[in-house]
């Protein structure tokens, strides 16, 4: 097969596959090397649903031993099938670089024979890249569950980020939807790679190479199986916690098969994707708990407020906050505050009082944070309610331009479940 087509068939195989947001890594040019892997992120372009999409994104290959009954690679699909060699990977990679197409590889495959064979081939390609080719610039790879940690040594010095993915929320559902997978297969390499980086990392003074340096991640699949949004956001907490996770990436279900056990979904679920990536980011640098932003009274996220608002208006006694006597952590609970204007808050204030002007100056989205402020002890003048049904109905109207301002009136929650652009927004820069 010409390897074009080898290339349409295996890219298009791999744009279910969550990629990265940036890269992490420090990796520096070495021998007059190709490329760079730079801390400040390679994912300088985004798909219309927020995905990065500068890397040159593969699967090695989409003849898969396994039968998971979401993917469209599963081995009872009748569908092209296509496999690359190492070196024909190798050099498409270095090619598009050349042309500035893309500043890295993110490489995945399914698995062809065995667990081991596959990673045997995924290690041989990458090779190339860095001791042939003397590529230094980013690469991720999809480690393949059930392989050998020796392998997973291996790999892990040549890449910059390894991921494995846990693809569904719990183990019933694993059993249900990819009864050919192991929980075991997939935590416990989860396990020795976060193990491995953090040994590595103690040891840098001996001169090792870097295990890993961009850390691991992983993907699990929403809205194919029955599990809440507390269910998944829990499972992304304890793995930030317990295994140092830099990111979880949540991948709306997409119904490519028929199958008794798959949901009939007229669409994918974006805007229940949407809401999870918002609370990842509180989870990660705003100090929230799971069992904060949800609870078994209130296992799902809410469709037409993100979870910041949601949180505020189910806590409103806990409201409203000074701006100008809150700590940083406080600051950080108010809707429309995120990590930059806080501490531009917390600089400003010494030297001065500041008022609602003051605010928009340095950067802060009044829209959502006039409901739950004071300043100089004085609520907005705009505001003449303090509950939380007025504040709901407005936060509603001003956020998604359904009436013009400053007239308010009783809106209707159901007027739309897509995602926004100031969603979308929200999601990609985390600034809730």
């Amino acid at each position: 097969m010409d390897i074009f087509d080898k290339l349409k068939i295996l890219a298009d195989s791999a744009k279910y596959d969550a990629s990265c947001s940036s890269s992490g890594s420090k990796r520096t040019n070495q021998n007059k090397g190709i490329g760079n892997g730079h801390v400040s992120g390679i994912c300088h372009s985004w798909g219309a649903d927020g995905r990065c999409i500068s890397l040159l994104k593969l699967l090695f290959s989409n003849c898969c031993l396994y039968d998971c009954k979401y993917c469209i690679n599963r081995c009872t699909n009748t569908i092209k099938r296509a496999t690359f060699t190492p070196r024909e990977v190798a050099d498409l990679t270095i090619n598009f670089y050349k042309r500035n197409y893309i500043e890295g590889l993110f490489l995945s495959s399914a698995v062809i024979q065995s667990p081991d064979h596959t990673m045997e081939l995924l290690i041989q390609t990458i090779s190339i890249l860095r001791n042939e080719y003397h590529f230094n610039g980013y690469i991720h790879a999809k480690t393949i569950p059930g392989c050998s940690q020796e392998l997973i040594d291996q790999l892990g010095v040549l890449v910059d980020r390894l991921s494995i993915n846990i693809e569904l929320p719990s183990y019933d559902s694993l059993k249900l939807l990819a009864p050919q997978k192991e929980k075991n297969g997939i935590v416990k390499p989860m396990t020795y790679i976060a193990n491995t980086i953090k040994i590595n990392q103690q040891e840098k003074s001996k001169k090792k190479p870097n295990f890993v340096p961009a850390g691991q991640t992983t993907q699990l699949i929403v809205g194919a199986t029955s599990e809440s949004d507390l269910k998944i956001l829990k499972l992304s907490e304890q793995l930030y916690q317990k295994l140092n996770l830099k990111r979880v990436y949540y991948s709306a279900y997409v119904s490519v098969n028929q199958d008794k056990n798959l949901p009939t979904l007229a669409s994918p679920p974006l805007l229940r994707e949407n809401r999870l990536y918002q609370a990842d980011w509180l989870l990660r640098f705003y100090g929230f708990k799971a069992k904060e932003l949800l609870n078994e009274a209130h296992p799902n996220f809410n469709h037409v407020l993100d979870p910041k608002c949601d949180w505020a208006l189910r806590n409103l006694d806990k409201f409203p906050i000074e701006i100008n006597t809150a700590d940083y952590f406080t600051l950080l609970r108010i809707p429309g505050i995120g990590i930059i204007s806080a501490k531009k808050i917390i600089r400003a204030r010494r030297e001065f009082l500041l008022d609602f002007d003051a605010l928009k100056k340095l950067g802060v989205t009044l829209k959502r944070a006039k409901y739950f402020i004071t300043c100089k002890g004085k609520y907005n003048t705009s505001i003449y309610q303090f509950t939380p049904h007025f504040i709901e109905t407005n936060l509603i109207a001003q956020e998604r331009n359904l009436l013009p301002k400053p007239h308010f009136e009783q809106l209707s929650i159901f007027d739309t479940l897509a995602p926004t652009k100031e969603d979308k927004i929200k999601c990609l820069t985390g600034n809730l």
